[in-house]
């Protein structure tokens, strides 16, 4: 079982499963390990990390302790993520402390997808063996991803929405945790359903971890049949999570409800409007917005502007207000869209603008009067003293360009 607890809890011999700081936060290699040296419990509580948490099945628990052996406390314990409902949602850094630049939380997403990766193919993996998969286990990397989200919160998103045909399953799990904390701060929900939404969104495709290997990672277009087999994902990982015993029924909505439509033609149970839970009305959103911004063996990618443009017109598909509010969560020109200016310049939009969705920073590159490359420049849209306009939205292979994503991730 994996418990939270104040770090004046720890002692020799808990199995540390993660550490209540980034990874790029604490001075040890591994995330986690049996702690063993009296050296590491001192340098955990030097570097001021007040949490962390430990799993029971692999070390020491707190019942466990002794008067004798028992660190003294100098605060109360910790309720372990189980035990929470509702629960704080990681907060903003306080306002003393400076925002780390677009670029370098860039640099940390990258470190944290790479990181979220391998965690969710184990937790894939071990679901296809038939082991039981909590939710609760997933509580720190979800606090981890919602940090990034609440720093910069179109980072992540963008870099999770680059991925392999071969990790497609697992950092689509990783991109829809990221669109839901952030349309969830979006809509202003409370922080125990900002926590709740970034859970369902990590594990909302746990069913797929027992369809077939050859139809789930299937190269090319699923046949009818191979649709109909995809489509019984929802139930299977509703009923992984149920047989857990611990996920909250807002875990268990988005697992089971994350495809139905708002007309009620979605699936499983082909529910209408308010029928479909407030979650998994935005899992559905945010669901559809990576699958179709991310390249598959079959399809390219669809533009990240043009994506919202033509989800906004699917009629019936998507619950109108929360759609509203995905796209001011990302922005009508989301980082990594292909822009055309009114000087007709081709450029890249690489960081959002807080105040206006129309005048993000975007970084021109090509010409589309003259079809060739140009000196690359930085405009912020959103400067007084800035005289170009986003004309419109172009896609990438209409021009011949590859590779956009080196505009805003380097």
């Amino acid at each position: 079982m994996i418990k939270e607890i104040h770090t004046s809890q720890l002692r020799l011999g808990m199995y540390l499963h993660k550490l209540g700081v980034s990874w790029f936060k604490h001075p040890f290699v591994q995330n986690a390990f049996l702690l063993e040296s009296a050296d590491d419990l001192r340098t955990i509580r030097d570097h001021g990390i007040e949490k962390v948490w430990i799993d029971t099945d692999k070390g020491a628990d707190l019942a466990a302790e002794s008067p004798a052996s028992a660190t003294p406390r100098s605060d109360p314990p910790r309720p372990t993520p189980e035990a929470v409902a509702p629960a704080e949602a990681p907060a903003p850094a306080p306002a003393a402390v400076k925002k780390p630049s677009m670029q370098a939380e860039v640099a940390q997403a990258r470190k944290l997808c790479s990181m979220a990766k391998n965690e969710i193919a184990s937790m894939f993996n071990d679901a296809r063996m038939g082991k039981v998969v909590k939710a609760g286990d997933a509580m720190p990397l979800v606090e981890e991803i919602s940090a990034s989200v609440f720093r910069h919160p179109s980072a992540l998103i963008s870099v999770a929405r680059i991925k392999t045909h071969d990790e497609y399953t697992f950092m689509h799990s990783v991109a829809v945790c990221a669109l839901m904390v952030a349309l969830a701060r979006q809509l202003n929900l409370d922080p125990h359903l900002v926590k709740e939404a970034g859970i369902g969104g990590l594990m909302h495709d746990l069913g797929k971890a027992v369809m077939p290997l050859e139809v789930l990672n299937k190269p090319g277009k699923l046949t009818d049949d191979e649709y109909s087999i995809m489509k019984l994902h929802p139930e299977a990982g509703w009923k992984m999570l149920h047989d857990s015993g611990e996920a909250t029924q807002g875990t268990l909505d988005i697992a089971l409800h994350h495809h139905e439509k708002v007309d009620g033609t979605g699936y499983p149970k082909g529910l209408k409007g308010d029928q479909i839970s407030l979650l998994s009305r935005m899992g559905a959103v945010c669901d559809v917005y990576d699958a179709v911004t991310s390249n598959r063996p079959y399809k390219q990618g669809w533009d990240p502007a043009e994506s919202i443009k033509r989800m906004a017109s699917w009629k019936g598909h998507f619950d109108e207000t929360i759609f509203k509010a995905f796209v001011r969560s990302i922005g009508i020109y989301p980082i990594g869209a292909l822009v055309r200016t009114k000087t007709d310049k081709l450029g890249v939009v690489i960081e959002q603008n807080e105040v206006s969705m129309l005048k993000p920073k975007i970084r021109v590159f090509f010409s589309a009067r003259s079809n060739a490359p140009i000196e690359q420049k930085v405009f912020d849209l959103a400067s007084p003293a800035c005289r170009e306009e986003i004309a419109g939205v172009e896609q990438a292979q209409d021009w011949g360009l590859e590779n956009l994503e080196r505009f805003w991730m380097e």
